[in-house]
């Protein structure tokens, strides 16, 4: 079996008193989108900004390509090709898609001793990656503020891959958007996996995670509860590990004998 991209082997996250992971391990393969399933509280977003080198772990190991690693901050993580997108996206809505696609990072073309935003070569580049996602743009020019949520997201991870991510964790791409954003972003994700970024897909939808996941991690009060290849658990099992999930069945039981 190939060697994960990132593997994460008995994390410990401790706040002061706090324990917020207690010994949760975890594995990214090229090509694959793990799903990481939770409810509110269950430690899906320690374990995220461990992954991404925002945390440092308390105890555990992190490991690249095989070989265990340290990040320095967030920085080490993505220079490492670990990137993140987070639910607020980084973006600024009256900038435009191109700007904000390289917003740091800006190519530059020299003229004697002085270097000039390559305005050309930007938009050309943006035109070209939202078009790889399946995203038509009207021009580059565009307002951020202009687009879907599903197509944001879609800038932000194309962003990602484009500069380099091996492994792309999503914070709850899904969360706020709408039947047919969601299957919009999810289709970029099936994109992405296919060019062998290893995809983390954070969410608690559990239809969602179904849709897309290959593999499937449930955490619950800081700890894993297991993890299953697609074809071994079904939708009912996996919401039933999700905190609330087996309390929601008692309900459901107890209300229909009311009836």
């Amino acid at each position: 079996m190939a060697t994960p991209i990132l593997e994460l082997r008995n994390i410990e996250k401790h706040f002061g008193l706090i324990i917020a992971l207690a010994g949760v391990s975890i594995a990214i393969n090229e090509g694959e989108v793990h799903c990481l399933l939770g409810d509110n509280g269950a430690g899906k977003s320690t374990l995220i900004k461990t992954m991404s080198g925002v945390h440092r772990p308390t105890n555990g190991q992190i490991l690249l390509d095989g070989k265990e690693t340290v990040f320095n901050g967030a920085r080490g993580a993505i220079d490492g090709g670990i990137a993140t997108v987070f639910q607020d996206l980084a973006m600024i809505p009256l900038m435009s898609v191109t700007r904000n696609f390289f917003l740091g990072r800006e190519p530059k073309k020299r003229f004697g001793p002085f270097q000039f935003y390559d305005f050309d070569k930007a938009d050309r580049i943006t035109m070209e990656e939202m078009t790889r996602m399946g995203i038509k743009l009207r021009e580059p020019s565009q307002a951020v503020g202009t687009l879907s949520g599903g197509e944001r997201q879609s800038v932000a991870i194309a962003r990602a891959v484009y500069f380099g991510a091996r492994v792309l964790i999503l914070d709850e791409p899904t969360s706020a958007l709408g039947v047919r954003q969601t299957a919009n972003v999810l289709a970029t994700i099936n994109r992405v996996r296919a060019n062998g970024v290893g995809v983390v897909f954070i969410t608690h939808n559990v239809r969602h995670a179904m849709a897309i996941g290959d593999r499937f991690t449930v955490l619950n009060h800081g700890k894993t509860l297991g993890t299953a290849l697609r074809g071994e658990v079904g939708h009912d099992e996996l919401q039933n590990l999700m905190a609330g999930g087996q309390e929601l069945v008692e309900l459901e039981g107890s209300l229909r004998g009311r009836v």
